[in-house]
């Protein structure tokens, strides 16, 4: 994964939106982007070819997420995944990679 793209990345995530399960601030990495640009890389890049993610980047806080009506109706509610943010970033880059591939193939 180019450094470039990684930084890209990182800076997206909106830092009014909750943390994920590392309890990691949104702002704090986007803040840092230019900073963990070169190691998340690289760490992606590893990640890309062994095919495994880092344990902590796996890890999800699942949470009830209310829809648009009655908040007593439980048919209202919908399941919320918050994942680390490096953990996403790496979903997103993920993503991009397999979509262009995708695309240039067809």
């Amino acid at each position: 994964m180019e450094e470039d793209q990684v930084r890209d990345h990182v800076r997206k995530p909106d830092t009014h939106k909750s943390m994920g399960p590392d309890g990691t601030p949104r702002r704090v990495l986007r803040e840092l982007a230019d900073v963990i640009a070169k190691p998340h890389s690289g760490i992606f890049e590893r990640s890309w070819g062994t095919g495994e993610a880092a344990k902590d980047w796996r890890k999800a806080s699942v949470t009830p997420g209310s829809k648009k009506g009655k908040k007593e109706d439980p048919g209202n509610y919908r399941l919320v995944r918050l994942t680390s943010i490096p953990g996403n970033v790496m979903e997103q880059l993920i993503l991009d990679v397999t979509s262009k591939r995708g695309t240039i193939e067809s």
